[in-house]
C-alpha cells in the first residue's frame, strides 16, 4: 500500500482504538476484513513482540519478531512459499549467467580454466541473528584482521550476506566492503565511448582485444590520497571513480548498456578485482566481499565462508517479513509511539495485500 493508501489509516491510528481501525479499513475485502477483525478482537497486547520500536527499526530484527509472530498466518504462509520459489528460480538463473560469463572468460584466456579454491567454512544461520554469525566468522579469521585480509562470503540470496557484511564492517578493524559495481561503469563508459568516438556498433567494442585494452585504461592505487580510488585514463578521458561514481558513472548512456558490458567482461572484472583486493589487504585493510560463488573461486583467499540454511523455506519466510514490514510501518505512519494493536494491524494488512 503507498503512502496516499497509508495516509487514511495514518490518520485513523494517531490516537485511536481497535474500532477505528476496523471503520478505515472496512473497504478491504470481506475475507481479509474479517483476517483482521479477529486479530484485532483477539489483541491483547500486541502483535506477538512486534511493537512500534522494534517495527520503526526495520532490520533483521524486525523481520525475526515478524516471522516469529505470523509464521502460522495463512497469508504469511502463502507470500513465503511464493517468494522462496521465486528467489531460488533467480538465483539459479543468475548462477547459469555467471557461469557462462566465466565459461567466456576462460575461452578468452582472461582466466584460467582450472582453479584451486581454498577451503570454504560453512556457517548454518538458521535461528541465529547478524550478531552471532558474524562472531562464528570473526573467530574463524583468527588474527588476520590485525594484519589485514580478503575475506569473501557467499550463500544463497535471503540467507543474509549483506546483513552479515555490514555487521562486520562495524566489529572488525580497518574493514571496508567491495562492490564490483564501479568497475562494470567503468569497462561500459569506455566501451560507450570508444563506439561514440570510432562510429561503430557496441558490440565492436567487446571484442577481446579491445576489452583488453580498456583494462589497461584502468588503474586501482592510491594516487597521492589516503585511500584507494580506481582511475579511468584513456580515450580522452580521465576520471577518478570516486568523484564521477554519482555522476558520469550514472548517466544513461552508461547504465542501460551494462548489462550488455556485464555479459561479456565478467573475467576482466574478476582479474582486475583480485589485484585491487591483494593491495588493499597489503596495506593492512579488511576487505569484505560478498557475491556469488561462480565469481569467488577466482579471487585468491584463505578466508572464505558460506552462509547455510537447515531449512531453505526460511528464505521466503524472511523475504515476506522484511516486505511485511515495510509495508507495515508505512501503514502506521512511521509512528514509534504506534499502539500494539494498530502495529499488528498494519501487519495483517500488509500481508494480505501482498498475498492478493
Amino acid at each position: 500500500m503507498g503512502s496516499g493508501a497509508s495516509a487514511p489509516l495514518a490518520a485513523a491510528t494517531k490516537e485511536a482504538s481497535a474500532g477505528d481501525l476496523k471503520a478505515v479499513l472496512s473497504a478491504m475485502s470481506e475475507v481479509d476484513r474479517k483476517k483482521i477483525q479477529t486479530a484485532l478482537d483477539s489483541s491483547s497486547g500486541g502483535g506477538g513482540g512486534v511493537t512500534a520500536a522494534v517495527l520503526a527499526k526495520q532490520n533483521s530484527e524486525t523481520s525475526q519478531a515478524i516471522l516469529e509472530a505470523f509464521k502460522e498466518d495463512d497469508h504469511f504462509k502463502k507470500v513465503s512459499e511464493r517468494l522462496c520459489k521465486e528467489i531460488i528460480q533467480r538465483d539459479t538463473e543468475d548462477g547459469e549467467k555467471l557461469a557462462k560469463g566465466i565459461t567466456l572468460a576462460v575461452e578468452k584466456g582472461v582466466l584460467p580454466k582450472d582453479v584451486t579454491v581454498e577451503p570454504t567454512k560453512k556457517i548454518s544461520v538458521s535461528g541465529k541473528a547478524a550478531e552471532a554469525v558474524a562472531g562464528e566468522i570473526i573467530a574463524a579469521l583468527g588474527d588476520a584482521p590485525s594484519k589485514g585480509c580478503v575475506m569473501v562470503l557467499q550463500g544463497l540470496s535471503g540467507t543474509g550476506k549483506g546483513t552479515t557484511v555490514a555487521m562486520l564492517k562495524e566489529k572488525l578493524p580497518n574493514a571496508q566492503t567491495w562492490s564490483n559495481g564501479n568497475i562494470f561503469r567503468a569497462l561500459t563508459l569506455l566501451a560507450v565511448t570508444y563506439s561514440e568516438n570510432e562510429k561503430c556498433e557496441l558490440a565492436d567494442a567487446l571484442k577481446p582485444e579491445k576489452l583488453a585494452e580498456f583494462c589497461g585504461m584502468l588503474e586501482f592505487d592510491k594516487f597521492g590520497k589516503d585511500f584507494f580510488d580506481v582511475k579511468i585514463e584513456g580515450l580522452g578521458m580521465k576520471h577518478f571513480v570516486s568523484e564521477v561514481e554519482k555522476t558520469v558513472l550514472k548517466d544513461s548512456k552508461v547504465a542501460k548498456n551494462i548489462p550488455t558490458i556485464a555479459e561479456v567482461t565478467q573475467g576482466e572484472v574478476v582479474k582486475f578485482v583480485s589485484i585491487a583486493l591483494d593491495k588493499m589487504a597489503a596495506a593492512g585493510i579488511n576487505v569484505l566481499v560478498e557475491g556469488r560463488e561462480q565469481t569467488l573461486n577466482h579471487l585468491r583467499t584463505p578466508h572464505r565462508f558460506e552462509l547455510v540454511l537447515d531449512d531453505t523455506s526460511i528464505i521466503g519466510k524472511r523475504q515476506a517479513a522484511l516486505q511485511a514490514g515495510g509495508i507495515a510501518w508505512e501503514q502506521v505512519g512511521k509512528s514509534a509511539t504506534a499502539t500494539d494493536a494498530e502495529v499488528k494491524a498494519g501487519i495483517v494488512a500488509a500481508l494480505a495485500k501482498l498475498a492478493a
